[in-house]
């Protein structure tokens, strides 16, 4: 079924699958017509010769100039040329197909008084598959994503360029190729086409999407250390986090008991009084990132069906009026939290890692989980890697949304460096997917060594998932592959869904 886009009715899930699993996507009536109705207002105050920016001003220090009549039409094409001046490498297919998608879902609200053609043009493309190459970086997350928007821009003029069918071609050519008719942007389509921060916003869909199923596997992995530590389970009582009130906590508690229902290991006796905080404390860490990301999911699907643009029409009024919605502070803000999320829990991550490899903290495990230690180096050199991703996170989670640069004059004094955050948050969860991958080698390897004792079912899913792609280490061998290919079934998710066919799904 496609994907209605109406203005407001956006979610983070649909944007992936749209980005992703290349859903389609239809306008509703109703859009349509509210675009049809900004449009004739545009229209009219053209023909009043009232001064709008960006439609016959030019932007930024330069909105003071009033452009001639004969100008308006040109300024929309040229403000695209100088516009797409990015740098880096492609963004990746599905962030431009998110982007796209964003920006028609802003259009969609009826405030941006660009043509419907030009909406249609966007939609068509994403449909036939037509992705703009836009480099990654040169956004200041304000005045929307200018750089890349810019390249994106190019594409339906039949310039730029283009993915289809797995080349990468001139614009015109893969639109040619798709049979999408080009299109010449008239008066507003062009700043309207590119104004608003919806290359970060398209992101944000997607790695909140990923963060969300990322955690739900750290709980998944902690579990598996529970249960062959043999850890006291009182930290999790549903009691104990009620009284103090967290609703992340209370979910994170409420998972980790249903994952390690029926564990034989856990049954076992010889219990500490209260284990070390990276295995008691995990409900609140892990909770207090749940909270975190609830918050975030507002902050995306808010600015995912807002009006992030400027100026703003409101044909209701015969108004309109200039502001500064384009500001990417609302996701600039949001991936910083998400990279600050996953790097704790990635902290708590490596500190489980660290209890199972070493011997002086791991109830009676061999030491680096090998039976030849000293002969054998195990798990050791894994804790390393794991060390070195953690160290990058905390770098990488110092704040760019903190640091401003002026930018057109001192004019646009402020931006929020939200492509800064977001590329990020993107780095930050794919170090994450490997930190997550050498716990589970980790907890696997530990769980051979406590046969016959069984783990519990759910977990013993995600036993079956590893053993899948890495064997047990009965002497040293390389381990780049088994990590590589780890993390890559952490990214997909295969453990977390193969966990809740057992289980249920575990909560967000």
């Amino acid at each position: 079924m496609p994907v209605i886009v109406n203005g407001d009715n956006l979610t983070i899930e649909s944007v992936v699958d749209v980005a992703r699993k290349l859903e389609k996507i239809e306008l509703s009536p109703e859009a349509v017509r509210r675009i049809e109705v900004c449009r004739e207002l545009v229209e009219k105050k053209l023909r009043e010769n009232a001064i709008m920016y960006g439609v016959n001003t030019g932007i930024g220090e330069l909105s003071e100039v009033v452009l001639t009549p004969e100008q308006v039409e040109k300024f929309q094409k040229y403000l695209i040329y100088s516009h797409a001046a990015g740098i880096g490498e492609p963004a990746s297919i599905e962030d431009t197909r998110a982007a796209i998608l964003s920006r028609i879902n802003v259009h969609c609200n009826g405030h941006s008084a660009l043509r419907l053609k030009v909406v249609e043009t966007l939609a068509e493309m994403l449909n036939k598959g037509v992705t703009p190459v836009m480099c990654q970086k040169g956004s200041v997350g304000a005045s929307g994503d200018l750089s890349p928007m810019g390249q994106m821009a190019l594409v339906p003029m039949g310039e730029g360029e283009a993915f289809y069918k797995g080349g990468r071609l001139p614009g015109a050519e893969a639109m040619k190729r798709a049979g999408i008719e080009i299109i010449t942007y008239q008066a507003r389509d062009g700043l309207a086409t590119i104004n608003g921060s919806n290359v970060i916003t398209g992101m944000s869909c997607l790695e909140w999407h990923d963060a969300d199923r990322w955690l739900k596997q750290s709980e998944i992995a902690a579990a598996m250390v529970l249960e062959v530590l043999n850890a006291n389970m009182s930290g999790y009582d549903d009691r104990l986090h009620r009284v103090r009130g967290h609703k992340g906590a209370i979910t994170c508690a409420e998972n980790i008991r249903r994952l390690t229902e029926e564990s034989e290991m856990l049954a076992q006796k010889g219990k500490k009084v209260q284990d070390a905080y990276s295995l008691r404390s995990t409900p609140q860490a892990v909770g207090t990132g749940k909270d975190t990301m609830g918050f975030v999911r507002h902050l995306i699907e808010t600015e995912l069906n807002g009006v992030s643009d400027n100026p703003i029409f409101f044909p209701e009024d015969d108004t309109v009026i200039s502001g500064a919605n384009f500001q990417g502070s609302p996701i600039a803000f949001a991936t910083e939290f998400m990279g600050m999320t996953v790097t704790t829990i990635s902290v708590l991550s490596e500190r489980r890692i660290n209890r199972l490899t070493n011997p002086h903290l791991s109830s009676g495990l061999p030491a680096f989980l090998t039976r030849g230690a000293g002969m054998f180096s195990g798990m050791m050199l894994a804790q390393y890697t794991a060390g070195a991703l953690v160290n990058e996170n905390r770098i990488l989670s110092h704040p760019g949304a903190t640091g401003s640069i002026p930018a057109a004059a001192d004019q646009e004094d402020f931006v929020s460096m939200g492509m800064t955050s977001a590329i990020k948050c993107r780095d930050i969860i794919e170090n994450a997917n490997g930190v997550l991958a050498i716990e589970f080698l980790c907890a696997a390897q530990a769980a051979d060594f406590r046969r016959p004792l069984k783990l519990s079912p759910a977990t013993n899913a995600a036993f079956e998932v590893i053993r899948k792609y890495s064997d047990f280490l009965d002497e040293d061998r390389p381990l780049y592959e088994d990590i590589n290919k780890l993390s890559e079934v952490v990214k997909k998710g295969e453990i977390l869904d193969a966990v809740q066919k057992v289980c249920g799904e575990l909560k967000s």
